[in-house]
C-alpha cells in the first residue's frame, strides 16, 4: 500500500514511510513527557471547626519554652483531660511551619511524642498522631526525617479497629513518603507494601481513599521503578485496586480517583504492563471511560474530570505496550462505542476543562495509530467535522487533532476517499495562515497524505489557490514539507 506513489516523494526526503518515522519519534517523545508528568501533593486532615474557620481557637507560634510546657504536661499532667488539651495546643502550634522548625530542633521532643503516639490512652495516642499529621504536612524535608522514629509505629497501627485512626496514619504516611527518600528508605523493609495490600481490604471508604493517596505518593517516588513498584506488583494490590474501579453502584468516586492514578503511576513505570493487561486493567479502564461518558450526559458535576484524566492517561499509555497491540481484540465493547463514548467526554470538556482535551485526544491517537476498525468508526460516526472544530482551541490541541487525522489518512486511499471531498481541505488551508510551526507542519503532512491517495483533492488546493497560500511559508523548517507539496500539486 505504502510504495504507490512513495516514489514522487524521494526527491524531498519525504516519502510516506519517513513521515510515519517521524511521526512515531514524535509520539514516543510525547508518551516519555507525559509519563513524567505526576501529582506530587500533600494531604492535610483537620476536624477541628475553628481551624478551619480560623477562629479563636487556632494558637500563635510556639517557642521553645511553650513547646516543652505542652509537652510536659501532655506526658505527666495530672488529669487525662489537662493533657489532652495540652496536646491540642502543641497540634495548633505545629500548623506554623516556624513552630515545626522550633519542634524538631528541641532535644527530646519527638521522642516525647512518639511516647504518647504508643501510650494505652486512646485520646492521647490520636491527639499525638494529629501533631505528627501537622509535621508530616510539612515542606521541609528535615521536619519529615524527624518524623521518622515514628514510623514504623504508624504502619502498626495501620492493622488497628479504628478506621479514623487507620486514615490519619496512611494520610500522615503519604506525607512523609513524598517528602523524604530516607522515610521510604525505612518504610520498604518495614513492610509498607504487605500493610497497604492488607489495608485495601477494609470496607471503610474514608480508609481506601487515604490508601490509595498514600500508595499513589509511594509510586511517585523517583526509585521508584526499581524498589517499589515490582513489589507492589507481586502483591495483590493490583487485583483488588481494579476490582474498587469497576463501575457500579458501589464505585466511590473518592476511591476510584485515587487508584486510578494509582494505576496510571505504575502504568507508566513500564516495569510490567503485560501483567496489568492479563489482570484486566485495559478492559476495566475501557469499562470506567464508558462509565465516565453516560455520566457526563446526566450531570455537570465538573468533579468528573479528577478521574477522567488518570484514566485517560492510563489507557492511552497501555495501548502502547505490545501485549495491547492487537487493538480490535484487547477493547471488548466495540470500537464505535469507545469512539463515541470518547468524543462526548472530548465535548464535555470542550465546555467545562479545556485543558483535558489534549489527554482525550492522545487517546485518540493511539487507538487510530495502528487501528484500521477505529478509523474507520471514526469515519462512519461523522465525527471528522466535530474533530475539526477543536483546531482552534490551542496549538496542542491542534497538532493532536492533525495528528488523529494523519492516522486515518494515511490506512490508504479508500479512508483519504471519505476525507475528501469535505470540510478538510478549506480547514487545512485556513492553518496555512497560522504562526505555530508545529501545527503547519502537521498540517503539510496531512496534506501530503491526502495528495497521495487522492489526487483529485491536490486539483482540488489548487484551485483554492492553495500554491500560493505555501509559497508564504518561508520558516526554513517546513521547505522541504513545502517543496514536496508544490512537487505533487504541480505535477498533478
Amino acid at each position: 500500500m505504502w510504495n504507490r506513489r512513495q516514489g514522487r516523494l524521494r526527491p524531498a526526503g519525504c516519502g510516506v514511510e519517513e513521515l510515519r518515522r517521524r511521526r512515531r519519534e514524535r509520539e514516543a517523545a510525547l508518551r516519555k513527557a507525559r509519563r513524567e508528568q505526576q501529582l506530587v501533593s500533600k494531604r492535610l486532615l483537620r476536624e477541628d471547626a475553628l481551624e478551619e474557620t480560623g477562629g479563636g481557637g487556632v494558637a500563635t507560634i510556639l517557642g521553645e519554652a511553650e513547646i516543652q510546657q505542652f509537652l510536659q504536661l501532655a506526658q505527666r499532667g495530672t488529669e487525662e483531660k489537662e493533657r489532652e488539651k495540652a496536646l491540642v495546643s502543641l497540634r495548633r502550634g505545629l500548623q506554623h511551619p516556624e513552630t515545626q522548625q522550633t519542634f524538631i530542633r528541641l532535644e527530646g521532643s519527638m521522642r516525647t511524642l512518639v511516647g504518647l503516639l504508643t501510650s494505652n490512652q486512646a485520646l492521647l495516642q490520636l491527639e499525638a498522631a494529629r501533631c505528627l499529621h501537622e509535621l508530616s504536612h510539612s515542606e521541609q524535608p528535615a521536619v519529615a526525617e524527624a518524623c521518622l522514629p515514628a514510623t514504623s509505629y504508624l504502619l502498626t497501627y495501620l492493622s488497628g479497629h479504628s478506621s479514623d485512626f487507620i486514615e490519619l496514619c496512611l494520610y500522615t504516611l503519604g506525607n512523609l513518603i513524598v517528602e523524604s527518600e530516607a522515610v521510604r528508605r525505612q518504610l520498604l523493609p518495614q513492610g509498607i507494601i504487605p500493610a497497604l495490600a492488607a489495608c485495601i481490604q477494609s470496607p471503610h471508604m474514608a480508609v481506601l481513599e487515604a490508601l490509595g493517596y498514600a500508595l499513589s505518593q509511594l509510586l511517585q517516588a523517583r526509585e521508584a521503578p526499581e524498589k517499589i513498584i515490582p513489589s507492589v506488583l507481586g502483591s495483590t494490590l493490583p487485583q483488588h485496586m481494579l476490582q474498587l474501579l469497576q463501575p457500579g453502584p458501589k464505585l466511590s468516586p473518592g476511591v476510584a480517583v485515587e487508584f486510578a492514578w494509582c494505576l496510571h503511576y505504575i502504568i507508566c513505570s513500564q516495569v510490567n504492563n503485560v501483567l496489568l493487561i492479563t489482570h484486566g486493567a485495559l478492559s476495566t479502564l475501557e469499562l470506567l471511560l464508558l462509565d465516565l461518558a453516560g455520566a457526563v450526559q446526566r450531570t455537570e458535576d465538573a468533579g468528573l474530570e479528577l478521574l477522567a484524566c488518570p484514566v485517560l492517561r492510563g489507557l492511552s499509555n497501555l495501548l502502547t505496550e505490545a501485549a495491547a497491540e492487537d487493538v480490535g481484540g484487547q477493547m471488548q465493547f466495540g470500537d464505535e462505542r469507545v469512539v463515541a463514548a470518547l468524543f462526548i467526554l472530548l465535548q464535555f470538556f470542550l465546555r467545562k476543562q479545556s485543558s483535558l482535551l489534549p489527554e482525550g485526544l492522545w487517546l485518540l491517537n493511539n487507538l487510530t495509530a495502528n487501528s484500521p476498525s477505529f478509523c474507520t468508526s471514526l469515519l462512519s460516526l461523522d465525527l471528522i467535522e466535530p474533530l475539526l472544530q477543536l483546531l482552534p482551541v490551542s496549538n496542542v490541541v491542534g497538532v493532536l487533532v492533525l495528528t488523529v487525522l494523519c492516522n486515518v489518512a494515511e490506512k490508504g486511499p479508500a479512508y483519504c476517499q471519505q476525507l475528501w471531498p469535505g470540510p478538510l481541505l478549506h480547514s487545512l488551508l485556513d492553518i496555512l495562515a497560522f504562526s505555530d510551526i508545529e501545527v503547519v507542519d502537521q498540517s503539510l503532512e496531512l496534506l501530503q497524505l491526502l495528495f497521495l491517495y487522492r489526487p483529485e483533492a491536490a486539483q482540488a488546493f489548487l484551485q483554492q489557490s492553495g500554491l500560493q497560500a505555501l509559497e508564504k511559508r518561508e520558516a526554513a523548517q517546513l521547505q522541504d514539507r513545502v517543496r514536496a507539496l508544490q512537487e505533487i500539486v504541480l505535477h498533478e
